[in-house]
């Protein structure tokens, strides 16, 4: 227990519990000095038994904190999930201890996996204007595969590294279904000594003040795990375009289908019976990446990738919804239907936008009627739908256009084409401008969400990209400060999710051996625990964040993002089990969907896309800086 009057956020000293074993048996000595803006300790763990016995050890830090909020990077974000989210995980509630309502994964406990953090830390703060702390441990330590977790009850929150690992009150794997927890034990022999290292750092009462720590950790592992990408920028563009056009781009009608098995002979027929036969508007397929394959095609003399691009962009705006945006995703046999959302005839406003401002770009590159007026006709329908608050909204009724929902911050999509069209009419900037305003509250804190159509509110990497695009926007576009100041703030969220370290994978599995390293990498989401490429969607914005702020931060970890995906590229076929320019969307990091170190053996439009068009951005900086 914390000590009665106990200063809330700061920190007890650490201590030690054993697990499963007689605590008798075991000495215990714990160590601490000076570690930058902390305090390092290490523990030793001396087992005095006459025989062999299994246990685990625990270390636990506490603080005083009557409002606690907790934050484990890419892993958990306070509540974590809404409660009426459609998508089952991991939910922190005051009070929920009862085995029905784990069973639901709800608690006030939860311990997971050190893998299942961008950054393996627990940051706590005691409530709303108070301090805390944040416990920072290893991936893995002398027991192995580590967890870090947290508890909070009675006003008071405890932060626990525990090796080896063990999760409560159950493991998450990526569905509804919740796991049996995981529950690891080492063989202690008699005499045996070992060590576990945990550092503990105090928290200003700021909840951006992660930001301090996740750079100076940064700082301090960086030379740890150096980078090792397969291709220079040229090549990845090579391989990425390549990969839409000869496996992802169908010309009958004029598709990029989402997905493509690698292997083509699963079931027979040429992969085919794998091949997901649809197209989103935006995000997973469709405009964005045709919109770079054009820029690529443009660029290179490359007139069939160039035709392809055009002529995804040509089906996509030949067909508007009844309400006059984009329809959401088009099925073979069914032709243009509604987003991913459980709402019927609702359209995602993050894909609309997302597609709507990649076709503006398409449009700066070759200005065609059709791709205009569509351009326009989806601008003129979210402006008119416009709250006077500035809310543009998250779904859309296909036919009337009456907004079905009004949650989350993923209609932050709509701002970048709003600002980019600021020319063809007056209203798009100041409309850019009331929504920019609208959702800064909730980049201040601390809680974006709702980009992804497939986790509904759940907070996601996703929803930093997208603010950090549309801040970078307002920014260039009117040199107002405050506009800067978010998008600061937003891609400090972002690098939240971005590995900072290198995963240890289990020998033979493929990461494993292909030797692919995490740093740079983003998890998903905390509902989706895998790693993706999404986030070079803002490597421009990230590089001009640093340029107008004079902090290589941004461009640092922009560097790193487009360094860890240009690994795993095939560059031929047959590398990787697949075919060049196959490029897969999940490299399971932790024990989430699949075991740890697979990766998943379909490659994905966006995949492609989204390094094509990082690789395009960087190749157009270097001819500008030559």
């Amino acid at each position: 227990m914390s000590a009665p009057g106990a200063t809330p956020g700061t920190a007890t000293p650490p201590r030690v519990e054993v697990r499963d074993a007689d605590a008798a048996a075991f000495a215990i000595e714990v160590r601490a000095e000076a570690s930058g803006s902390g305090t390092a300790y290490e523990v030793e763990v001396a087992y005095r038994g006459a025989h062999p016995v299994h246990a685990a050890v625990r270390v636990l830090v506490e603080l005083a904190a009557p409002d606690a909020s907790v934050l484990i990077p890419g892993a958990f974000y306070g509540e974590n999930r809404p409660a009426a989210n459609d998508r089952v995980f991991p939910r922190f509630e005051r009070g929920a201890t009862s085995a029905e309502q784990h069973a639901a994964m709800v608690s006030d406990e939860w311990h997971l996996r050190a893998d299942r953090a961008a950054t393996p830390a627990v940051f706590c703060w005691a409530g709303e204007g108070l301090p805390g702390v944040a416990l920072v441990a290893e991936e893995t330590g002398e027991l192995g595969e580590q967890s870090i977790g947290f508890a909070v009850r009675d006003a008071r929150a405890t932060l626990a590294l525990t090796a080896p690992a063990r999760e409560y009150p159950v493991s998450y794997y990526g569905d509804g279904e919740p796991r049996r927890a995981e529950v690891q034990t080492h063989r202690f022999e008699p005499g045996e000594v070992v060590r576990l290292q945990l550092r503990v750092l105090p928290l200003t009462a700021d909840r951006h003040d992660y930001d301090r720590v996740l750079r100076e950790l940064h700082a301090a592992s960086r030379e740890r795990f150096p980078q090792h990408p397969w291709v220079d920028a040229r090549e990845a563009a090579a391989i990425a375009a390549e990969g839409l056009v000869r496996w992802h781009f169908d010309p009958d009608p004029g598709v990029l289908l989402e997905t493509v098995g690698f292997d083509r002979e699963i079931s027979g027929g040429d992969g085919r019976p794998v091949d997901r036969q649809a197209m989103h508007v935006g995000w997973v397929s469709g405009i964005p990446w045709a919109s770079a394959l054009l820029r690529h095609g443009i660029r290179v003399g490359d007139e069939t990738a160039a035709d392809a691009a055009r002529r995804v962009i040509d089906f996509c705006t030949a067909e508007l919804s009844p309400s006059g945006t984009f329809w959401g995703t088009w099925y073979r046999g069914r032709g243009w239907s509604q987003s991913w959302t459980r709402i019927p005839n609702g359209l995602h406003a993050r894909t609309l936008g997302e597609a709507t401002d990649f076709l503006i770009r398409a449009i700066a590159l070759e200005d065609r009627p059709q791709w205009r007026e569509a351009a326009r006709s989806n601008l003129d329908a979210m402006v008119a739908r416009q709250r006077a608050d500035g809310a543009l909204g998250l779904i859309h009724d296909a036919t009337t256009g009456e907004v079905l929902s009004w949650e989350g911050t993923a209609a932050l999509a709509w701002v970048p084409a709003l600002v980019a069209a600021r020319d063809w009419d007056a209203r798009y900037l100041p409309a850019a401008e009331r929504a920019g305003d609208h959702y800064a509250d909730a980049v201040r804190r601390e809680y974006l969400h709702g980009a992804p159509e497939d986790v509904d509110l759940a907070p996601t990497s996703e929803d930093g990209y997208v603010a950090v695009m549309a801040y970078c926007a307002l920014y260039r576009a009117t040199g107002a400060e405050r506009w800067l100041d978010l998008a600061r703030r937003a891609a400090e969220w972002t690098f939240t999710f971005r590995y900072s370290y290198d995963v240890a994978f289990p020998a033979l599995t493929p990461l494993a051996a292909y030797g692919f390293r995490t740093r740079g990498a983003d998890q998903a989401s905390s509902s989706n625990q895998h790693l993706h490429a999404y986030g070079l969607i803002c490597t421009e914005e990230l590089l001009q964040l640093s340029e107008w702020t004079g902090d290589d931060w941004y461009r640092t970890r922009a560097e790193e993002s487009f360094a860890c995906f240009r690994q795993l590229l095939p560059r031929h076929d047959g590398e990787l089990n697949a075919y060049r320019g196959m490029i897969t969307e999940r490299y399971y990091q932790t024990e989430c969907f699949q075991p740890k170190g697979m990766m998943l053996t379909l490659s994905h439009a966006w995949s492609a896309g989204v390094l094509l068009l990082a690789a395009e951005d960087l190749i157009a900086r270097e001819a500008d800086a030559g």
